[in-house]
């Protein structure tokens, strides 16, 4: 689901895993059309750093 968002709407995608001021970097961003596509491709980048995160969390049992 998150990455359908960060695709079509990728500002939203900082904001569910917690990085408000990224948010607001990507809509600025997402405003302009050329934006859209660095907005979305550092959407997915950051939602694959959270997963990868939360794995590493996970198997030290944090």
């Amino acid at each position: 689901m998150r990455l359908l968002l960060a695709i079509f709407l990728p500002f939203l995608v900082f904001f569910t895993i917690g990085r408000p001021v990224a948010g607001i970097i990507c809509l600025i961003l997402q405003i302009t059309v050329l934006g859209w596509i660095p907005a979305a491709i550092w959407a997915v980048y950051a939602l694959s750093q959270y997963k990868t995160d939360q794995k590493i969390e996970k198997a030290l049992g944090r």
